[in-house]
């Protein structure tokens, strides 16, 4: 009896519990079950999740309709954490627990000695509270000095200062992984563990014992454990140990989105943007994006990550607003002459290729202004540049950072190119002056990159003049 909605009239007791003829279901066979019930009504069961529809969703859906702890293997930055956060959605949305025990065990399977024998003394009257299916999910980002204590467990001396004897298990504070019993385990970046970590975390993983500091414990937990890791190290020639590595069912493979519409989507949904970013700059950004995935100047081991192309977004956005403080614009509006923020300040977020020193940001510039002209083909084909050059080589336009939008659209020659463009570019139709300035602001730079027009900068480059 899976139950959905606000938390009212819920049972408070092992007996009221029963009588509604409430079902104990495992965690694997929880997410099953949820899992087939949106596939057969159509729901999204990834919601927020782009650009894995086709390859990694269902190679994911068919390990957790198996049962099977699940590994992540992608570089850094392909979506992979978000993707385990996601499964929590497929838990039952309120689960009923022991109330008040340490391990968040189910009123019908105790298994904790303390919760089995409060069940023993009080039976139907042992008290029951319920558990929103967010707090079921436990992630653990694996470092080098995590300890045993923190996945498994260490004794815990307070419990024995209160009288019990070391030999009681009930001394035992118990880590991460039993406490997420009846939910979800995540570990990021496993293969980070230190070797005699992976071997506890196998230990409880087939045997379902807690071995700690002589203490053996026989705990049934009832735990899906996923993770993450960079393929590289997630080999026998790694830093994971191959016991570990065959305990997980399915090894399923992440990448970066393939389509350039995924990774707009993508940067639509995740960037937040303090200005109007006009679609063909996000479309840029993702172009830049993907070119930095491809070029050999780039160190590709380390992956360009998805949040490259949103922190640029976000940068052309600030860009435009401290343009707009500027020039005392009142709507900030993005513009190409906003993009040159973005080498600069992205720099540090790439690892470049051995011999490319001193030569970074000259790549960096190469590349945005080929997205820039991609995306520019692309809006304008069909429409004859040609006027628009010879207009603007007769009266030649100025732009720059320190240029409002309003003193763009007046330099503008009066053209039907011009009205063509604002068209596909979506800039037609408003008396804001900042979507017609951006748009005319794209075809000048695409007829300067295909040398149909010059540029010339003011010495402290605040301003270019097209003509």
């Amino acid at each position: 009896m899976p139950l959905e909605g606000p938390r009212t009239n819920l049972p408070t007791t092992l007996g009221a519990l029963r009588a509604t003829g409430h079902e104990l279901r495992g965690v694997k066979d929880e997410i099953r079950a949820n899992l087939l019930a949106a596939l057969r009504a159509g729901r999204d069961p990834w919601p927020g999740i782009v650009g894995f529809d086709a390859t990694v969703l269902p190679q994911l859906e068919r390990a957790l309709i198996a049962g099977h702890d699940v590994v992540l293997l992608g570089e850094r930055g392909q979506g992979k954490t978000r993707l385990l956060r996601s499964i929590v959605g497929l838990l039952d949305e309120w689960t009923p627990v022991i109330d008040g025990s340490e391990l968040g065990e189910h009123p019908y399977a105790p298994i904790t000695p303390q919760s089995r024998r409060r069940a023993a003394e009080l039976g139907d009257d042992l008290p029951v509270a319920w558990r929103h299916r967010d707090e079921r999910y436990a992630e653990k980002l694996a470092t080098p000095d995590t300890a045993v204590a923190d996945l498994i467990g260490d004794v815990d001396p307070v419990k024995v200062a209160e009288g019990r004897s070391l030999g009681d298990p009930e001394t035992i504070h118990y880590g991460l992984v039993p406490r997420a019993h009846r939910g979800i385990v995540a570990i990021n970046e496993l293969p980070d563990l230190a070797e005699r970590i992976q071997v506890a975390l196998l230990n409880v993983m087939e045997e379902r014992d807690i071995q700690v500091r002589g203490y053996t414990l026989r705990l049934p937990l009832d735990v899906l454990l996923v993770a993450s890791a960079n393929p590289e190290d997630y080999t026998n020639r790694g830093r994971i140990i191959t016991p570990l590595k065959d305990r997980f069912g399915a090894e399923v493979r992440t990448h970066y989105p393939l389509a350039l519409s995924d990774e707009i989507a993508l940067v639509e949904q995740e960037a937040e943007l303090v200005a109007d970013v006009p679609r063909h700059l996000l479309e840029v950004v993702a172009r830049f994006t993907r070119s930095l995935r491809e070029s050999s100047a780039v160190d590709q081991g380390s992956g360009v990550s998805a949040r490259f192309a949103v922190a640029a977004a976000e940068t052309v956005a600030a860009a435009a607003l401290r343009r707009a403080a500027i020039t005392g614009e009142d709507r900030p509006y993005a513009r190409p002459v906003d993009l040159e923020a973005v080498p600069a300040v992205l720099r540090g977020k790439l690892e470049f290729a051995s011999g490319e020193e001193g030569r970074e940001h000259e790549h960096l510039t190469h590349l945005l202004r080929s997205a820039t002209a991609a995306t520019a083909r692309r809006h304008l084909r069909g429409i004859d540049l040609t006027p628009l050059a010879q207009a603007v080589a007769a009266s030649p336009v100025r732009t720059g950072e320190r240029v409002p939008a309003i003193e763009v659209v007046a330099a503008l020659p009066v053209t039907d190119e011009l009205t063509e463009i604002a068209t596909k570019l979506g800039a037609a139709g408003t008396e804001d002056p900042g979507p017609m300035a951006s748009a005319a602001e794209l075809a000048l730079e695409l007829l300067y990159l295909t040398r149909r027009l010059s540029k010339d900068a003011d010495d402290d480059g605040s301003s270019v003049s097209y003509g």
